[in-house]
């Protein structure tokens, strides 16, 4: 943005000091992001309150931490990768700074989500993300035709025999060890604990495999089924839940007891970033609630703004209140960095479940 000429007769000092305060409030902030999460209404109202201008180009994981590593953590003033993409690329890489949290609003926050990715991103003592944009998966269920089915392994009952779905994928591993009481991100660092944790969830799936109408591959196929009414409950993301909601209110996303299982996409700055002050006025801007109810409807995630779901339509205000009351909000177990190792541990329960008779 421009600033505009200032048309008074004021001390050659002033003018100075004028000028020299407009081209730092002009600095452009270059955001590297996901789609949805810098829509043009929010950049605008941005521009016009701060004076900054941005820059927003759109990307994935891969492609943010290859465009940093290429640039030694230059080009980019501000980058929003998921929190399991910043602690590793940081040790190895050295491709972030650290976050001063003195210049950020902890009070727009959820505190319980800044609290785990600042945990989660933490290097040497040092934070290097805070939370942006979130989602989950955990369940998704016909209320009136799988009333009891509150947690994973309660895809496993009787009484929905036949009629349950989930994928065979690391989610459906996690998940269902929360759900038998063991704490599988607890031991990400203990391969041989990992491995007996592993052991006892393939055991489960096998016995469970019965229940089963179909391990779901994509999204279209196991909407399909539920819309169907093949299948009562599965595993499934909370959009994926409150979509199917909005066609039949009996099916709905439902938070497990044990906890869904949460992604978080962050904030984080990069090592030769420029526009620090930028930076920062854009995430305080952005995680105001009412702001924060635009990237949700663009983005069709929420973010971990505190109160943005007050803002949210009618509609989906009400889906994120039933499916997320604070409790489940704060039980939501967030997916830290996958140590080297675990995906072969991994695959063959996934394997053998597979081939299981």
């Amino acid at each position: 943005m421009t600033p505009r000429t200032i048309k008074v007769s004021i001390t050659a000092l002033s003018v100075a000091l004028i000028g020299f305060a407009q081209q730092a409030g002009a600095d452009t902030l270059r955001l590297l992001t996901w789609g949805g999460y810098a829509p043009e209404n929010v950049v605008e109202m941005f521009e016009k309150e701060t004076g900054h201008t941005v820059e927003v180009t759109k990307s994935n994981n891969e492609e943010m931490i290859a465009k940093l590593r290429a640039t030694g953590g230059g080009g980019f003033d501000l980058i929003q990768p998921s929190q399991d993409r910043i602690a590793g690329p940081q040790l190895e890489f050295g491709i972030y700074k650290p976050i001063d949290i003195s210049k950020i609003d902890k009070s727009l926050f959820i505190p319980s989500m800044l609290d785990a990715t600042m945990a989660n991103t933490t290097v040497d003592g040092e934070v290097y993300g805070v939370p942006h944009v979130w989602g989950t998966s955990g369940l998704v269920v016909d209320t009136k035709k799988a009333a009891d089915v509150k947690d994973y392994t309660d895809l496993c009952n009787a009484d929905v025999a036949g009629k349950v779905s989930y994928r065979l994928k690391r989610p459906t591993l996690i998940g269902f060890a929360y759900a038998m009481g063991l704490d599988p991100f607890a031991a990400y660092g203990d391969e041989a604990a990992y491995t007996e944790i592993m052991n006892k969830v393939e055991a489960k799936l096998i016995e469970c495999k019965p229940n089963v109408k179909t391990y779901w591959g994509g999204g279209d196929e196991l909407m399909g089924l539920l819309r169907s009414g093949e299948v009562v409950a599965s595993m499934a993301w909370d959009t994926g839940g409150w979509k199917l909601n909005a066609d039949n209110p009996d099916i709905t996303f439902v938070a497990p007891a044990s906890g869904a299982l949460g992604w978080i996409d962050t904030f984080a700055l990069p090592a030769k970033g420029q526009a620090d002050d930028a930076a920062y006025a854009w995430i305080n801007f952005v995680m105001k609630p009412e702001v924060a109810a635009l990237i949700t409807e663009a983005a069709g995630n929420f973010t971990a703004s505190k109160g943005a779901d007050e803002f949210a339509s009618a509609e989906l205000k009400a889906q994120y209140q039933a499916s997320f009351p604070p409790e489940a909000v704060d039980n939501i177990k967030w997916y830290p960095p996958v140590p080297a190792g675990l995906e072969a541990i991994e695959g063959g329960v996934l394997d053998r479940v597979q081939a299981a008779q």
